[in-house]
């Protein structure tokens, strides 16, 4: 199976966590309607056998998406959806699509962008709580800073006598 110049692979989106499938990879059920689930993993297969809910499972996208930890609307997503229309082939148009892909996805990284800079604006506050909370915890474990500079030992400059020979001169 060599891929032609131009080509490219088709690839699916795990049901469960949203990660990717590439081709040979992953698990595909098929339910008895018919409807049709890809894994990309045993772990995603087993939750999904489990009843598990995606949204309540740290590592999914949906959890991340639930939380507010990604960006869960916007405009950019519905150019994304699969389309399964035949289109006939005309150049123009797809050199058109392949330019606005690209716009899309440059917007789609400043919109990423600056919702994570809005996400991490209280960050530095709850790193300093967070890192007082440990010093208050582990305030035994700690040396205080006197004590360390009393112990580290200071190097003194020995002086030689005029007439000794150094390794540096033979």
């Amino acid at each position: 199976a060599v891929l032609k110049k131009g080509s490219s692979m088709r690839i699916e989106k795990c049901y469960f966590c949203s990660g990717p499938i590439y081709p040979g990879h992953g698990v595909c059920f098929v339910r008895n309607d018919s409807k049709l689930f890809r894994f990309c993993r045993s772990k995603c297969h087993r939750n999904f056998k489990m009843k598990r809910n995606p949204r309540k499972l740290a590592w999914t996208k949906a959890f991340r998406k639930a939380a507010g930890k990604e960006l869960a609307m916007d405009s950019t997503f519905l150019f994304e959806k699969k389309r399964n229309r035949p289109v006939k082939y005309d150049r123009e148009l797809m050199q058109n699509t392949i330019k606005a892909m690209r716009k899309v996805s440059d917007i789609r990284e400043k919109r990423q962008a600056q919702f994570w800079k809005n996400r991490m604006v209280g960050a530095p506050k709850l790193d300093a709580i967070q890192i007082r909370k440990d010093i208050e915890r582990f305030k035994d474990i700690v040396p205080a800073p006197k004590l360390v500079e009393a112990t580290q030992k200071v190097a003194v400059p020995v002086k030689l006598p005029a007439n000794t020979v150094t390794k540096m001169e033979l």
